[in-house]
């Protein structure tokens, strides 16, 4: 496992924790578009966190959960993989 979530990976972990699919394309163009306006409610940002949790191994902040763009989620997801790494 990496100490970086890409793009790609995002999508997948929306799809398979959030039931939404957002091609990585399109998630790299609307990286400031609100979760919310992606389709991703809170629950599924929890679910996206937990499963970051499983594989990585690592606690993700706290506030990983409270992001609100998959820009701001994958600046602080990375620096946190960043910084165990």
């Amino acid at each position: 496992m990496s100490a970086h979530i890409t793009v790609e990976e995002l999508s997948g972990l929306m799809k398979q924790a959030a039931g939404v699919t957002v091609a990585p394309q399109e998630l790299a163009q609307r990286s400031d578009t609100g979760f919310d306006a992606l389709g991703v409610d809170s629950l599924g940002l929890l679910g996206i966190v937990g499963e970051l949790e499983n594989r990585h191994g690592t606690p993700m902040p706290p506030d990983a959960e409270r992001c609100k763009t998959p820009r701001q989620f994958l600046d602080l997801v990375n620096s946190t993989l960043m910084a165990g790494a």
